[in-house]
């Protein structure tokens, strides 16, 4: 036998006797607290459902003129407003105690997302878009609750 081959057996029978180390366990995925019973969370949950309501409510008034027109349209752009200023808190609560789940990130969102579907219910200028608009509005809102009341998952 050649000097190489012998060299490359040794190689293969070393390798196949040396211990390999253990694969490390995967890490383990943690569970966040709820906090859908958090004072904070308990608020936005109440807001959003309320508006939720008010939004499905806008379905059904008369179409005669824009959003003006609307019962209570200024309260219901107020609260909008609050809401989304109360996402915001939420998601910058759960930055700060080092959250790692998407809650963090879909309160952000949502806060980002409620003044863009306002403006689409304000420009709304026919039965087709302003349908449209309420909708976004109303599935955004239910969100809003099912994301809070949801129980809690892992990062992923």
């Amino acid at each position: 036998m050649s000097c190489d081959a012998v060299a490359f057996a040794a190689s293969l029978w070393l390798a196949s006797t040396t211990a390999t180390p253990p694969a490390a366990a995967p890490p383990t995925l943690t569970t966040p607290p709820s906090v859908a019973s958090e004072p904070l969370f308990v608020g936005i949950v109440q807001r959003a459902g309320k508006l939720k309501a008010e939004t499905k409510a806008y379905e059904s008034a008369p179409l005669g003129g824009g959003v003006d027109q609307l019962k209570d349209f200024p309260a219901f752009e107020s609260e909008v407003a609050e809401l989304s200023s109360l996402d915001m808190q939420g998601h910058v609560e759960l930055v700060s105690r080092g959250y790692t789940d998407d809650l963090k990130c879909i309160l952000k969102g949502i806060s980002q997302d409620l003044p863009v579907k306002l403006k689409a219910m304000e420009a709304a200028n026919d039965a087709r878009s302003r349908h449209a608009a309420l909708e976004d509005m109303f599935y955004l809102l239910r969100d809003n609750v099912e994301v809070i009341t949801a129980p809690p998952q892992p990062a992923a």
